[in-house]
């Protein structure tokens, strides 16, 4: 159960707590996010795993959630917009962003927007596994 203290300015709950096993996934391929699900699941993360942005602005149990993963480029929402929207919300966990679009004006949109990492698709597991470890450790 999410444990609210208060809300933000824009009337987005702030949870007094995280749960540090809970990851968001946004990812719009189908099989990229049954895939990273499982892999993330295997390692005993709680994901929640959405495809569109929208869906899991939607989704009040993802506010007390410790690390955002997201793809960038999707239909309604592309990830740093979505990583824009969920701080101004109050969140402040880490936040990684896959994409096959790699690029330096990219890098820096992610970076400004507060995105810790930015990885390129083909994801390799282990890399993303380490980042993860390091970002939202679950002991």
């Amino acid at each position: 159960m999410t444990d609210v203290r208060t809300a933000n300015d824009a009337g987005h709950p702030i949870p007094a707590s995280i749960d540090p096993s809970k990851l968001l996934l946004v990812e719009d391929d189908p099989a990229v996010r049954r895939s990273l699900q499982l892999l993330l699941r295997g390692r005993g993360y709680n994901v929640r795993a959405y495809a569109d942005g929208r869906q899991m602005l939607d989704d009040p149990a993802a506010i007390d959630a410790a690390c955002l993963i997201t793809d960038y480029r999707m239909t309604s929402l592309n990830g740093i917009d979505l990583l824009r929207d969920l701080r101004a919300r109050g969140w402040q966990r880490p936040a990684i962003l896959i994409t096959g679009f790699h690029g330096a004006a990219l890098a820096s949109a992610a970076h400004d927007a507060g995105f810790d990492v930015v990885l390129e698709k083909p994801l390799q597991d282990q890399a993303l596994m380490t980042i993860i470890q390091r970002k939202a450790p679950l002991d």
